[in-house]
């Protein structure tokens, strides 16, 4: 990450609220939060519960003013160190209000950000942090892969300007893992709020199987500190495959919680989204494409609250629809045009082909001899005219040393391995069928 890229998402990331207003939360939902932390808890001082809810007691004070006012809460003891240290404890009374509390929703946690809030830094974050990919970069993330030149001179300029992109091709080429690869080349990190407040409806964000937090230094003692309410996270790859449905798209209200749930598009929002296996979802590909036609021009979609009243939220991870389907049977010719950059991933060259062979006898661990591979190519790929696939020698080196345990055999490739894997691997349904033996039955 360039120096530049990181003066800029750190100047960017949000700062501690010092007041109420800046918040951006009403007084009675901070009210709900607290008696609802309580009645979770046997007492919390007034410091703990600035850290459980992520605001400064600053803010909590005069809220917790009102609740002893109002004999929801009391003062069960402390050091006498000033409000803070004071340890607040529910009423009956706080009880029974934490339950019409809990009644409007469940959430408890970090204070959720206001949706203006979120809309505010999302476009600072997407206008002014800086795509700064050049060929050295690319070809750092790739090292691990066996890429033409001419495929990560189309990666580089594509994840530059942040717009989707169609990688179709042959089956086992490496598109999943040349997704994932382009992750590595989104800059710095982003700040995910834990949950989004909008008119009194909380949208929970974070999610930890898909977020990745980030270790951060303590500020110092000058510094105004970060607000804890956003988690600063890599930046988010979200892969979803044949079981995507038009429900993932959505927000989804848990009537249990009366929380919602974000979407995957919003998961992945500042990073990278991977629709795999593009056109085997379990919704109809033209369904998808419409659903996404104005968000991937526009940077924004509308989503809709249970109420019915729709929302607008941000829109821009870098989508990837990765595919091994005939584009001209899943798209039309609009929706193409506004996908720029179309990848293909075509099959290995031979040479390619034994380059791939030894990264993954590095990867296992055992002796790399090319006269293997080539046998492979000769004995096998030749004759059974066989189209050479980038996932084939590592799934044949796998297979290969499995006989070999199998066989209480040592742990190396031989000859024999090899074509025995790979009788087992192919389908021969290009061969013909075995000439029946006398005696043999049906």
């Amino acid at each position: 990450m360039t120096d530049l890229a990181t003066s800029v998402i750190e100047r960017i990331r949000p700062m501690e609220p010092t007041t109420l207003e800046a918040t951006g939360l009403s007084f009675d939902l901070i009210g709900d939060l607290i008696v609802k932390m309580l009645h979770r808890t046997t007492e919390l001082s007034g410091t703990e519960l600035a850290r459980r809810l992520g605001l400064s007691f600053v803010i909590l004070e005069p809220v917790l003013e009102v609740l002893k006012a109002q004999r929801y809460c009391s003062i069960t003891g402390g050091p006498s160190l000033g409000g803070p240290s004071f340890r607040h404890r529910l009423t009956e009374t706080g009880h029974a209000f934490a339950l019409r509390a809990f009644e409007r929703n469940h959430y408890v946690g970090l204070a959720p950000v206001s949706i203006a809030q979120y809309r505010a830094y999302t476009e600072e974050f997407r206008r002014t942090v800086p795509r700064t990919v050049s060929a050295s970069d690319v070809r750092e993330a790739f090292a691990h892969l066996v890429v033409s030149d001419g495929v990560l001179d189309e990666i580089g300029p594509a994840v530059n300007s942040g717009h989707s992109i169609f990688m179709y091709g042959p089956p086992g080429n490496g598109k999943t893992v040349m997704s994932q690869a382009i992750r590595a080349l989104l800059a710095g990190t982003i700040a995910i709020p834990n949950a989004i407040e909008l008119d009194s409806n909380i949208i929970r964000l974070f999610d930890p199987t898909v977020h990745e937090p980030v270790a951060r230094a303590a500020p110092d003692d000058h510094e105004t500190p970060h607000d804890p309410r956003w988690i600063e996270c890599r930046r988010p790859m979200v892969a979803v495959g044949g079981e995507l449905t038009l429900d993932a798209l959505s927000l989804v209200f848990n009537p249990r919680s009366g929380v919602y749930r974000a979407p995957v598009q919003m998961l992945a929002n500042g990073g990278v989204l991977l629709i795999d296996e593009f056109g085997r979802q379990r919704c109809h590909p033209r369904d998808l494409l419409n659903w996404w036609m104005v968000p991937l021009e526009s940077g924004f979609e509308l989503l809709t609250l249970q109420s019915g009243e729709k929302i607008e939220l941000p829109f821009f991870p870098l989508v990837i629809f990765a595919t091994n389907l005939r584009p001209s049977e899943l798209v039309d010719e609009a929706f193409l045009r506004r996908i720029q950059y179309k990848i293909y991933a075509a099959n290995p060259s031979p040479e390619d082909y034994v380059r791939i062979f030894q990264i993954a006898c590095e990867d296992k661990s055992i002796p790399f001899d090319p006269s293997l591979a080539e046998h492979l190519l000769q004995h096998i790929y030749g004759p059974r005219e066989i189209e050479l696939r980038g996932c084939h020698p590592r799934d044949l080196v796998n297979q290969a040393l499995a006989l070999a345990s199998y066989r209480r055999q040592p742990r190396r490739l031989t000859v024999e391995l090899l074509d025995d894997a790979a009788a087992g691997y192919f389908i021969r349904d290009r061969d013909a069928p075995p000439k029946r033996r006398a005696g043999d039955t049906e």
